[in-house]
């Protein structure tokens, strides 16, 4: 398991980025740090939007930025 420190935190509203959730970008809330995989790849986040009943898993290139803090 990767060693890496997440830059967000749980409870963190983030924006992703529109590739990461389709074509436009999203807020969501940060719910749980997760491990990358592999030593070779980014952390992830399992992060919940609020107009969805399911968490997502996405890695820290997905998300664009802090919410409101711009891109």
């Amino acid at each position: 398991m990767s060693d890496r420190i997440h830059r967000y935190k749980v409870g963190q509203h983030v924006s992703l980025a529109a590739s990461a959730y389709g074509r436009t970008a999203a807020e969501v809330e940060i719910v749980r740090l997760m491990p990358a995989e592999r030593d070779d790849l980014e952390p992830q986040y399992r992060v919940k939007s609020r107009g969805e009943s399911h968490e997502r898993v996405v890695g820290e290139g997905m998300i664009a930025s802090p919410f409101g803090a711009g891109a």
